[in-house]
């Protein structure tokens, strides 16, 4: 199992520098950045573009991600464009993950309709699919045939029957280690894995302070156990290192 670290945190302190930050999560030996869209809740989580625009000028050779983009905040011709924005900075590095989203304030702030989530999240996504494999559809020209980068992987974060969706219909699927607990996101992943699912990461495990240590390293083994590709975890501020974090699962 690969271990990541989330680049932003959710608490009310101001957010890390990103270049240095990235920097710093790389030497200590994380193989994967991400960040996701958070939006209204009361503390600055940073644009996951321009963030990892950072990121990925900052370093080399680790994955870089969205975890995730909450599709119905945007129209889909433009969060097509910039996810190809995106990958001229990132080239092959870039991993989009995606969701319906969870959180009624941050549709709020946008005035976006949360009860329609589910199904604006149906037809953005298969547009912005499009949108990616093609560069263009009838309303909207994005990019030449001749110069469109291969799709970048499409991971979907999203609970219930929608982990067997994951399974048939994305590159795989982003488990969120804040709002389930290990017993839920073990037993899911089993029902991943029978629907036939390739990659499964687990996100957002949360380190809050110097009593994290101990359970996070018993969980990250657990899910390594349970066969996830790849951990994410969250350092906050006042928290462990990030090298204190990655001795908890070294690399092999």
């Amino acid at each position: 199992m690969r271990l990541g670290a989330t680049l932003a945190h959710f608490s009310a302190a101001p957010p890390r520098p990103t270049a240095a930050w990235a920097k710093r999560l790389v030497e200590a030996g994380f193989e994967s950045l991400w960040v996701p869209q958070i939006i209204g809740r009361g503390s600055l989580v940073p644009d996951p573009f321009v963030t990892l625009a950072v990121a990925a000028t900052a370093t080399a050779g680790v994955e870089l991600g969205t975890a995730t983009l909450q599709v119905p905040l945007h129209h889909p011709a433009e969060l097509a464009h910039r996810i190809l924005s995106l990958q001229i900075v990132c080239g092959d590095r870039l991993t989009i993950g995606v969701s319906p989203g969870s959180t009624r304030t941050d549709f709020g702030a946008l005035d976006r309709e949360y009860p329609a989530r589910f199904r604006t999240f149906e037809a953005n996504v298969a547009r912005l699919r499009f949108l990616l494999d093609h560069g263009r559809d009838e309303q909207a020209d994005l990019v030449p045939a001749a110069v469109l980068p291969p799709r970048p992987p499409l991971l979907l974060g999203s609970w219930g029957a929608n982990v067997q969706r994951a399974a048939g219909e994305f590159d795989g699927w982003l488990a969120s280690g804040i709002r389930r607990t290990p017993d839920e996101i073990v037993a899911a992943h089993e029902r991943f894995r029978a629907a036939g699912g390739r990659r499964a990461v687990v996100c957002a495990i949360r380190l809050a302070g110097m009593d994290d240590l101990g359970p996070t390293g018993d969980v990250l083994h657990r899910y390594a156990e349970a066969g996830f590709d790849d951990a994410v975890v969250l350092i906050e501020p006042g928290g462990p290192t990030p090298e204190q974090v990655r001795a908890l699962y070294p690399p092999f």
